[in-house]
């Protein structure tokens, strides 16, 4: 995919580009499987908001960016991107190939928004500024916050309602992880593994940084994290924005080449995902040293909790008795990108006190989506209302996830809901277990 464009294009290069998405779109036999497992299809019944609508929309794109390209934009970021469509279509299409394929080629055309131009193209790629801008924003958060539940950890923010609408959002640190550590560099018996704890672990989530490090130390393997590491460049992707994406990879390049380690983990299920398959998806974009460090990192690149089990081989028994019910979700990215489930729940069920309740349809997008719920906020909270249902069908005092993404999410539907329900993702449980 090494012909997406990275700066608006010329019909001459439209064409090209177009002729390349076609040789993508003849494998769709139309079948409309897809239907059954497209979670904005379930909550829409809108033929166009399915994939097979879109791949119909994409079988005539040229014509219809002449006519409305702002429309075809809209229709193409009514979807989650959470590869449902993907992993269970029959014929084996390359749904997310054509889905960024064809977001890269509108963005190409139509150019990128200033907004995200100056997110994806200035901030994300300061880390100094970033960080900068998350601890201001704690210090001085606490006069625009309304608690809206303690056992949940949401607050409301009624002043900005205009920017983030009614959601129940958790309260920022004064402080991100990677600030608070810096350059970390320690060796150990069980090997060295890089940590890449994703914008949201650092800047939002920082205790779940904090248990991956406790339990890696916990387990002595050495970590190396570098102070500059950027974000993983997915929100810069999925905006179909190739050169923001490109500039944040090789800046992670260049951070990671600076240490030795035999992994790469994180305990976000999207930036896993993205090291792992959009960056080698993309890797004709990069120079031979460049391709070399993601072709490797395309093998060392883990789930924290898969490294666990498939590494370490921590023998994570079952235990008993427990008297708070804990349940799991499953990320999209987890689960249907990289194949991991039974790990997570492996860790849950070997946790003293707790006893272990599968929810129905696990495995069903939450509706976060990233910058879909952005966007399509209405749309996610329709999508994640399901997933609330379920979720306390089963009564847990702890809902258990793998994608900070997801608990963003799950903690906005359970806090809005008045469901006291705890939000945790598996790493802090099984760190508090240590």
């Amino acid at each position: 995919m090494s012909e997406l464009p990275k700066s608006p294009v010329t019909l001459g290069e439209l064409a090209k580009l177009l002729m390349s998405l076609d040789d993508l779109l003849i494998t769709c036999m139309r079948c409309g499987f897809c239907q059954s497992v497209c979670p904005v299809y379930g909550a829409t019944f809108r033929e166009a908001d399915v994939t097979r609508g879109k791949i119909a929309l994409l079988d005539d794109l040229a014509h219809e960016l002449t006519l409305d390209a702002k429309n075809v934009d809209d229709r193409l970021n009514r979807c989650l991107l959470c590869g449902s469509c993907e992993t269970n279509c029959p014929s084996g299409v390359k749904i997310m190939d054509i889905f960024l394929k064809a977001r890269a080629i509108v963005t190409g055309y139509r150019g990128l928004g200033a907004i995200k131009k100056l997110v994806f193209r200035f901030v994300l790629p300061r880390p100094r500024l970033f960080n900068f801008m998350i601890g201001i924003s704690g210090v001085f958060q606490t006069p625009f916050l309304r608690r809206a539940s303690e056992k949940v950890g949401t607050s409301r923010a009624p002043i900005l309602t205009p920017f983030l609408g009614n959601r129940h959002i958790p309260s920022l640190p004064s402080q991100t992880f990677s600030s608070s550590h810096g350059k970390i560099d320690e060796l150990g018996p069980n090997g060295r593994v890089a940590l890449f704890p994703g914008c949201v672990p650092d800047k939002i989530f920082n205790k779940m940084s904090e248990a991956c490090l406790k339990i890696l130390r916990h387990h002595q393997v050495g970590v190396f994290m570098p102070p500059d590491l950027v974000c993983c460049g997915i929100p810069a992707l999925a905006s179909g924005d190739i050169k923001g994406f490109d500039q944040l990879v090789v800046q992670n390049l260049a951070s990671l080449i600076k240490g030795k380690f035999n992994y790469l983990v994180t305990p976000c299920a999207t930036c896993a995902s993205n090291i792992k398959e959009n960056w080698y998806r993309f890797i004709d974009h990069f120079n031979p040293g460049e391709r070399a460090q993601i072709q490797d990192l395309h093998t060392k690149t883990m789930d924290i909790t898969a490294f666990l089990v498939r590494v370490l081989k921590v023998d994570f028994k079952p235990a008993s008795g427990g008297t708070q019910t804990v349940t799991y979700h499953d990320s999209c990215h987890l689960k249907k990108g990289l194949g991991i489930g039974a790990e997570p729940r492996m860790i849950l069920k070997s946790l003293l006190g707790y006893n272990y309740r599968e929810m129905p349809d696990a495995d069903r997008c939450c509706g976060n989506g990233g910058s879909f719920n952005l966007y399509h906020y209405g749309l996610s909270k329709d999508i994640g209302q399901v997933k609330r249902d379920n979720i306390v069908s089963v009564s847990p005092k702890v809902v258990a996830t793998g994608c900070p993404a997801c608990v963003l999410q799950l903690m906005d539907l359970l806090s809005q809901n008045r469901d006291e329900i705890e939000v945790r993702h598996v790493v802090e449980l099984y760190a508090d277990s240590l």
